[in-house]
């Protein structure tokens, strides 16, 4: 059998397959879903993996789940996210996510999930804020760390994108340094994610999956700012679409 997991992400779709093949990929989500989910399929059957046979096992997840019409479950961001957290880290962890639309604090103990928080509908603390700042000050998102980890922080305050964008502007019109600019940005989003945070009490290791899960520079900081080590991931981005594969073995068995 082929279980393969799903994760449709606002920004980025993660795919995982286990079973007779091993597969792992990520592509950016688009403006469709829908045209994403079909991607996804012909590039599953480009690795002699076909969603559509019965040796197949599907289970989507994520912002676009729903578009993903050949999966046989359906299956919660926050489920397939602890499922996938745990195995990276244990029974006894805490997961943080930060995706491109919101980002989840997972309590996960004794292998089930304990409890969760999600933040308001506001990309001020994600992912996706990074990439905007980014852009603004023109370079990419992992030239934002390397900057930042050269600057001194200049506050930016506001909790709206928009407004935080502006203030952004004004420290360009005022010559101030990108390096510096970048390190405000990036405070920015690690005060918001460990006030989100701190809300639980934060229990066995703990992991920052997503989209920043691999970068050194911001789990420094997010660990600052929480009084906690958290521990960067490789593969964090894939832990949504990695429960997912799991999910669907173990609704197999």
């Amino acid at each position: 059998m082929d279980y393969v997991g799903i994760d449709i992400g606002s920004t980025a779709s993660k795919v995982v397959a286990r079973g007779k093949k091993e597969l792992e990929f990520v592509l950016p989500t688009g403006w469709s879903s829908k045209e994403t989910t079909q991607t996804i399929k012909e590039k599953l059957r480009e690795n002699d993996i076909d969603v559509l046979s019965e040796d197949t096992r599907v289970v989507a997840t994520g912002y676009g789940r729903v578009a993903v019409d050949f999966a046989d479950y359906v299956i919660t961001e926050i489920t397939c996210h602890a499922r996938g957290g745990r195995e990276m880290a244990g029974d006894h962890c805490s997961i943080i996510d930060v995706g491109g639309q919101d980002t989840k604090v997972i309590l996960v103990e004794n292998g089930m999930v304990q409890d969760f928080l999600m933040n308001d509908k506001c990309s001020a603390g994600t992912g996706k804020f990074l990439e905007i700042m980014a852009n603004r000050l023109g370079v990419t998102l992992q030239e934002l760390f390397d900057m930042a980890d050269t600057g001194t922080v200049l506050p930016i305050s506001s909790l709206c994108t928009v407004f935080a964008e502006s203030e952004v502007i004004n420290y360009i019109g005022e010559g101030r340094k990108r390096e510096d600019i970048a390190a405000g940005v990036v405070d920015s989003v690690a005060a918001k994610v460990a006030q989100l945070s701190q809300k639980k009490s934060l229990a066995g290791r703990i992991i920052l999956t997503g989209g920043l899960s691999n970068s050194r520079y911001f789990t420094r900081i997010l660990s600052e700012k929480i009084g906690r080590e958290v521990e960067p991931t490789e593969r964090g981005r894939y832990a949504g679409a990695l429960g997912a594969a799991l999910l669907a073995e173990e609704k197999s068995r």
